[in-house]
């Protein structure tokens, strides 16, 4: 089958596609001239009068094109029309690629034909191409050293094949190159690891030809992994609507080196190790669902490239910068590392900043307390959900950890890997979390309640090099094939522990003679990746160090009273492992950790009484459940309830009512409901007077109280399409106005973990010169500076009167005694919205469809009183979408879907 030449041309109208981008390029490669169409934005800026102060290099994978870099021009030149810096954006078709020349070929590809261009060649011809045109820039025959300087610093990009290949070109190249971006790429093929399912598919004998050149299957699928609207499929298929023009695809896939004897293997494997010596900046974005470039590349990207930031769109798949705003991401981080003008304060805001900036150096390190009492021989820890219940000293429990600490040394772990926990709270926890922290090794911390699909996202998502886990979370690692040498808590039989893949066990480990001297890990140094709820889209990996946690300790000592001594009933997980970092004897009572509920009035006494604990620590939802068991309970757990001091409820508001109750179990207790979240577990507080005096008020949403001792609070105001402004008012400027909360504290998280702009979107702010955190949540703070919630920033509804936050409407629905909770929801357009109440139907007489007349008049009237517009329409739903940590947090994007197909026509029985 004969392939004929075609010279380079220019593509036809698209679109998304400036015509002005295109232009041919004739350069000299090693084997002669060839053409080459090139997207290049230098026409248009000049158009504009504006020269480029920096210049990208982006290479395209196989089969896409230049069009897989049309939004980064558009954002490129749009910051550079603003103000910022002028990023010339350079992206040549590759040979036989887009609208650049085809070259004529005699046969059809295969992997040892020679009518394969080589993965060697294709570096050279990117080489020919930006030298040329780089040098053209530079108004000389070579480029000049000066390109590359702070002033005009060039940096390159790539995606699948195109990253590997720009990687090793920029590696090759660093005299020149400043920087380097990747997306979805791979750079090395473990022996022990299988090629990916398709591409085994597409290598297999005859099916590379057919698949790739003969039909377009290979560029149907690879167009399926990607949320891509018709014409623009079509626009990525334009270059490739005949086997002639396929050529260069099949070409590609056959240069793949899946093994030694392939000819471009010897050249992949300089290409890697010129990666691994590589030192500049670098950002990689990957799309986790990518069926091809699996986590095991990014795996091996990231050991070669230890300096690279990281930002993972979890539900992003191969061609990731279709799903999201990959353009968006790219420009932003090369704001933080080229700034220019006032752009330096950004970057000093930005995610770099906070990465890197230090947290206050703590009184004690998490684990001093516990070292401080190795020979004391009183309760530490009361674990009921071993049977019968397990105490053990603080002698024990010290010398278990150093024993456990030491022997993860001798199995491999060094400061720095990442365990991940799979083991329910309690004292096994506590002693395989504290051994880690012992020796610098970072516990990973994703709650069951995710589920098997979402604890598989969190665990790939942090990557970590061991786990340690009971039998139910061995076995989902085992189903699930997520990354980490595995060791048991208790011993396993040798065929179960073969199966599970388990090493040894935390009891054998707890055998290790101790070591005379452990690391000593830095307060700067992470210590945990604790995963949020997962309640408002992918669960995030929030990063704390051990600063981080021995200042939120240092929180609870300082506010609360919570001192060496206390006896703790922790059934809030989280707390339950800050026990030792205080010194307070911690108990975890029989529950369930994913079933809040489960917890009862006689077994939160019981734990009461194991510990002689005079403070309580507990959920809503797990309270709730204690108040309605409490008539369960004998004389003597009455008498422990009676004797508690505080009572703590976090992970959500308490309601005054669930207050009187919690107040019937525990009548001498002070009762407290602090507000937080993951990234702040400790931020403002209210008792139950202040919960009385600020449902006398006609404050709407729910008051989470005051700022506590040593946490700032500012308001980003929220303006007319729902979105927070970008600078911060505080005091009486902040006062009354809907907007976001944004903290500061020094037990504010440290970032998120593979999320570089999300860390830098949430760390942006540089008011006072503090580190600071957007919150998401919404709300006001009134005249006597009360926080009030009312919902998440996603979640404002935009009505042609204004923004509104759904917490507020939804608390003065609640209080109406047909309506057991709700939900506000916009449906409409941005700006033009309609609000629309969503009652749950679990717990009440009413029946899913369009709530009666008469409660949805009342309704209507009650909002209309407070807002001046009412209702549009009043919906009861069958179920009520919530996390499974809290049971409390609603997913009001899935109702309002849900509403909106309802009032389209659509069934009521629809799942929300």
């Amino acid at each position: 089958m004969r392939f004929p030449a075609r010279p380079a041309q220019a593509p036809p109208k698209l679109p998304e596609w400036d015509p002005a981008w295109s232009r041919i390029v004739e350069a000299k490669t090693p084997e002669g001239p060839h053409s080459f169409h090139v997207l290049d934005t230098l026409e248009v800026l000049r158009a504009d009068g504006l020269e480029p102060s920096g210049t990208i290099l982006a290479l395209h994978g196989n089969p896409t094109w230049s069009y897989l870099w049309r939004h980064l021009a558009q954002a490129t030149v749009g910051a550079a029309r603003s103000g910022g810096r002028v990023w010339r954006l350079i992206a040549p078709d590759q040979l036989d690629m887009g609208f650049s020349e085809r070259l004529a070929h005699e046969s059809l590809p295969t992997p040892h034909g020679t009518e394969v261009r080589r993965m060697s060649q294709r570096i050279d011809d990117f080489d020919a191409v930006v030298t040329s045109l780089l040098a053209e820039e530079a108004g000389s025959s070579a480029t000049d050293d000066a390109a590359a300087s702070a002033e005009h610093p060039i940096v390159t990009i790539g995606h699948d094949w195109g990253g590997v290949l720009s990687l090793g070109w920029a590696a090759r190249n660093t005299d020149l190159v400043s920087a380097s971006i990747s997306l979805n790429t791979a750079v090395h093929q473990p022996e022990d690891a299988p090629i990916p399912a398709p591409l085994r598919a597409t290598l297999a004998g005859p099916m590379l030809p057919t698949a790739t050149v003969v039909t377009d299957g290979f560029l149907r699928v690879t167009m399926s992994l990607g949320d891509l609207d018709p014409e623009i499929k079509g626009a990525f298929r334009s270059p490739y609507e005949t086997a002639s023009q396929r050529h260069g695809i099949g070409g590609f896939v056959a240069d793949i080196p899946v093994n030694e004897n392939h000819p471009s293997y010897s050249e992949l494997q300089r290409v890697g190790a010129d990666i691994a010596a590589y030192e500049h900046p670098a950002l990689l974005v990957w799309g986790p669902k990518d069926p091809v470039f699996l986590e095991r590349y990014l795996r091996d990207l990231r050991q070669r490239l230890p300096q690279a930031d990281v930002h993972r769109f979890e539900l992003g798949s191969h061609l990731v910068s279709e799903d999201y705003d990959v353009a968006g991401v790219v420009t932003d981080w090369l704001k933080t590392q080229f700034p220019v003008g006032d752009d330096g304060a950004d970057a000093a805001s930005g995610a770099s900043a906070a990465e890197n900036m230090p947290a206050a150096a703590p009184a004690r390190g998490v684990t001093a307390i516990l070292d401080a009492r190795h020979d004391d021989e009183s309760i530490a820890s009361v674990d009921f959900a071993q049977n019968p219940a397990q105490q053990i000293t603080w002698r024990h429990l010290w010398h278990v950890t150093t024993s456990i600490a030491g022997g993860l040394l001798e199995l491999g772990v060094r400061p720095g890997d990442r365990v991940s926990m799979l083991v329910p709270p309690g004292n096994n926890l506590t002693a395989a979390l504290y051994a880690c922290l012992k020796i610098g090794a970072v516990a990973v911390v994703a709650d069951a309640g995710l589920g098997p699909k979402g604890m598989t996202r969190a665990t790939t998502s942090a990557d970590p090099a061991w786990i340690i886990g009971e039998l139910p979370g061995l076995s989902l690692a085992r189903a699930f094939n997520w990354p980490g040498r595995r060791i048991s808590v208790s011993p396993l039989g040798p065929v179960q522990a073969k199966l599970l893949k388990v090493e040894t066990s935390l009891t054998a480990l707890s055998r290790t003679t101790h070591h005379a001297q452990l690391p000593t890990p830095a307060a700067t140094v992470d210590a945990a990746i604790l995963f949020t709820s997962g309640s408002t889209g992918p669960a995030k990996g929030v990063r704390y160090t051990h600063g981080d946690i021995s200042a939120l300790a240092a929180v609870l000592t300082r506010v609360f009273d919570v001192h060496e001594g206390t006896g703790l009933v922790a059934g809030f997980p989280p707390f339950a492992l800050l026990g030792p970092a205080i010194g307070a004897t911690s108990v975890t009572p029989d529950m369930s950790v994913t079933k809040p509920k489960t917890l009862t009035a006689s077994a939160i006494s019981d734990a009461i009484i194991a510990g002689h604990s005079t403070m309580v620590f507990a959920s809503p939802a797990a309270y709730k459940n204690v108040a309605a068991t409490a008539s369960d309970l004998d004389e003597e757990q009455k008498a422990a309830c009676a004797r508690v001091e505080l009572v703590l409820s976090a992970g959500a508001p308490v309601p005054l009512d669930l207050m009187d109750s919690i107040a019937e179990v525990f009548p001498n207790a002070s009762i407290h409901s602090p507000y937080g979240m993951t990234e702040g577990l400790l931020l403002t507080d209210i008792d139950r007077a202040g919960v009385t005096a600020a449902a006398a008020t006609s404050n709407l949403g729910v008051c989470v109280g005051r700022p506590i001792d040593g946490v700032e609070l500012a308001l980003a105001a929220i303006d007319d399409s729902g979105a927070s402004a970008d600078t911060l008012e505080q005091g009486i400027e902040a006062q009354g106005r809907l907007g976001e909360f944004v903290v500061s504290a020094a037990h504010i998280k440290s970032g998120y973990d593979n999320l570089w702009a999300t860390t830098a979107a949430s760390a942006r702010d540089d008011l006072d010169d503090r580190t600071w955190h957007r919150t998401n949540d919404i709300g006001h703070i009134d005249d006597e500076g009360r926080v009030w919630l009312e919902g998440r920033l996603q979640h404002v509804v935009t009505t042609p009167r204004g923004p509104v936050g759904p917490g507020g409407l939804e608390a003065l629905i609640d209080s109406d005694e047909q309506v057991s909770r709700s939900s506000i929801v916009g449906i409409g357009p941005t700006g033009t919205q309609s609000l629309v109440a969503v009652l749950d139907a679990e717990g009440t007489d009413l029946s899913p469809g369009l709530a009666p007349l008469d409660l949805t008049s009342r309704l209507r009237e009650l909002v209309a009183e407070v807002l001046g517009h009412d209702l549009t329409a009043v919906l009861v739903a069958p179920t009520f979408p919530t996390d499974i940590r809290h049971n409390s947090k609603i997913d009001r994007s899935r109702l309002a879907t849900w509403a909106d197909h309802v009032l389209s026509g659509g069934s009521v029985r629809t799942k929300v």
